[in-house]
């Protein structure tokens, strides 16, 4: 089965825009799948997203901390989507990743599926120097947890996945306006917060340079085979 993969980036687009694109893709594999082609072709998506709070079907609003016209006030929207996982914040300045693959050519369950994701970042945060691991009973990227006090999560992952195909994906927060985390209860935690890469080394870092990074590491750990480029 094909490895074959095509890389799309946007530099910005609307949630619900590029989740309709998603879903797009993930049908089409869907469809070949049905059909026993083997040459399906998977789909990797990097983009930024405008000021957005997503809540997952097992999430709970009670998670989300403003109402709505304090939502508006800025200049945020709110979706409830089809992924696992609680309420998450996208927004400019984090590295949104979106893999559209049929997992059964990587030969791949979910939990190992969810661990390549993990593994990536991790990758490419040991290029920052940054050391970070897996937290037990969560999802994601996080720094220092064996200091309850100081446990902090830097990438975000939620994924849906049907028939062995996958959809939606992964939150890095590179330059990230943290202060959007303060409304909400970040995936559901009240007792741990959020950090990104700008604050974790004290400056901004070419959002570029650490997207190309993070390809990279997904590129080794999934054995993708690029074959071509949009945008």
């Amino acid at each position: 089965m094909s490895k074959k993969t095509i890389f799309h980036t946007f530099q910005e687009i609307d949630y619900k825009a590029c989740w309709d694109y998603q879903e797009e893709l993930f049908n089409q594999i869907l469809t070949e799948k049905r059909q026993d082609k083997t040459d399906i072709i998977n789909h990797l998506i990097f983009c930024q997203h405008p000021h957005v709070y997503t809540l997952g079907k097992s999430g709970s609003e009670d998670n989300m901390l403003i109402n709505y016209i304090q939502l508006q006030a800025k200049k945020a929207s709110f979706y409830k989507i089809n992924r696992g996982g609680d309420i998450t914040y996208h927004g400019p300045g984090q590295l949104v990743g979106y893999p559209i693959l049929n997992l059964t050519a990587f030969n791949l369950g979910i939990k190992e599926y969810i661990y390549n994701l993990e593994e990536s970042i991790i990758l490419s945060l040991q290029h920052y120097n940054i050391q970070s691991t897996r937290l037990d009973g969560a999802t994601g990227v996080w720094l220092d947890i064996h200091n309850p006090k100081k446990t902090r999560k830097i990438c975000a992952i939620g994924v849906r996945t049907s028939h062995w195909v996958s959809m939606h994906g992964f939150a890095f927060n590179i330059n990230t306006d943290l202060d959007y985390f303060n409304y909400i209860n970040p995936c559901g935690f009240t007792d741990k917060t959020v950090t990104s890469l700008e604050k974790e080394l004290g400056k901004k870092l070419d959002f570029d340079e650490v997207s190309e990074i993070v390809k990279s590491n997904l590129q080794k750990v999934f054995n993708f085979e690029f074959i071509n480029y949009e945008s």
